[in-house]
């Protein structure tokens, strides 16, 4: 099969997970270690917020139910179009109980207080979600 590989569609999820003032980042043990939101791919016939559900529950170590829909965000990366489906969800009790096999670490950070090294899309998630915590 001759499919060109910027015709290959990744549908992933980035989740704000906030407490308070803070957002929670991940460094993965895979990949780029820099902090990232925590998220994942979307699996065949999966709808992107039980993705964001599952990935949380399997890195993070919680339930989170309550999510608000960011929308879409529409990506190139390594000559791949990826759709990164955005969910935010607010946390009362920052309580993590993280997989170390996924997860080097996970630390809560101020929004306005972020670490120098993250993500390629952080920023601008979490510009979508501030503006969506203003509306």
């Amino acid at each position: 099969s001759d499919v060109c590989s910027s015709d290959l569609k990744v549908v992933g999820v980035k989740c704000v997970v906030a407490h308070d003032n803070h957002v929670l980042l991940v460094r993965h043990t895979y990949g780029r270690r820099h902090w990232d939101l925590p998220g994942g791919t979307v699996r065949r016939r999966e709808l992107p917020i039980d993705a964001a559900r599952r990935e949380m529950r399997e890195e993070l170590g919680r339930r989170i139910e309550d999510w608000q829909d960011l929308g879409v965000l529409y990506v190139t990366t390594n000559h791949h179009r990826d759709n990164l489906h955005m969910f935010e969800a607010q946390l009362a009790d920052p309580k993590l109980d993280i997989d170390l096999t996924e997860l080097a670490e996970a630390s809560w950070f101020r929004r306005d207080d972020l670490p120098p090294d993250t993500g390629q899309f952080t920023a601008k998630i979490l510009a979508r979600s501030a503006m969506a915590r203003e509306s």
